[in-house]
C-alpha cells in the first residue's frame, strides 16, 4: 500500500498571469474544460521555492509507486520552470519571469477566489494579470498516452494586492495622468 503524500503547497506571495479562474476554457490536449492560472514566484522567496520543489518530489513518488516503478521515464515533465531560463522570443515577449520560477496551475472545478479582505470575490475585473496574491497548489504524477510528468493543480487563489497590468495593458489613471483637468471645461457645452 503506497503512503500518503504531502503535496500541497500554500505559496508566500506571487504574481498572477494568465488568469481563467472565472470561466474555464477548452484545454487543447484533453478538450475538457479547465480553469487556470499561471504564478510567478520570486526566486527570493526560499520558503515557496523549497516547499514546490519538495512537493514535486514527493508527486515523483506518487508516479513511481502509481506508474513508473523504480526509474522515472526519460523525458518526465516537470511543470516548474526557471523564468531566467527562456528562450530570446519568450524574453520579450514574458520580462516579467526573469527573476521568478513559474508554473501553470489548472483544474477542473473552479477554485475558490478571494479578495485581500478575505471574502469571495464579486468584481472579476479585480483579478488581473498583474497583480499578486496567495494560491493553494497541490502536484500530482500523470501518464497518459506516451506523455508522463508532474502537473500542478489548483485548489484556490486569494488576491493581496495590486501591481502592473501585464501584457502591455495600463491603467486609465496612468494613461491620462499628465491632463490637467480645469473645472472651466463644463462651461463648454452650455
Amino acid at each position: 500500500m503506497s503512503e500518503k503524500r504531502n503535496t500541497k503547497v500554500v505559496t508566500g506571495l506571487v504574481r498572477f498571469s494568465f488568469i481563467k479562474v472565472f470561466n474555464p476554457e477548452i484545454d487543447e490536449l484533453t478538450g475538457e474544460k479547465k480553469y487556470s492560472i499561471q504564478l510567478l514566484i520570486p526566486k527570493t522567496d526560499k520558503k515557496t521555492v523549497s516547499a514546490i520543489k519538495k512537493a514535486i518530489e514527493e508527486a515523483k513518488e506518487s508516479g513511481r509507486e502509481k506508474f513508473w516503478g523504480k526509474s522515472l521515464p526519460k523525458n518526465l515533465y516537470i511543470t516548474l520552470r526557471d523564468g531566467d531560463d527562456q528562450t530570446e522570443e519568450d524574453e520579450e515577449k514574458y520580462p516579467e519571469r526573469k527573476g521568478h520560477y513559474y508554473l501553470n496551475a489548472s483544474s477542473k472545478t473552479a477554485p475558490g477566489v478571494l479578495g485581500k479582505d478575505k471574502l469571495p470575490m464579486q468584481d472579476e475585473e479585480e483579478l488581473y494579470s498583474g497583480c499578486y496574491g496567495y494560491a493553494s497548489i497541490n502536484f500530482y504524477p500523470y501518464d497518459k498516452k506516451g506523455n508522463a510528468g508532474i502537473a500542478c493543480g489548483l485548489n484556490n487563489i486569494m488576491k493581496k494586492k495590486d501591481g502592473d497590468p501585464l501584457g502591455g495593458r495600463v491603467s486609465a489613471e496612468k494613461d491620462f495622468e499628465d491632463i490637467e483637468v480645469d473645472d472651466d471645461d463644463d462651461d463648454l457645452f452650455d
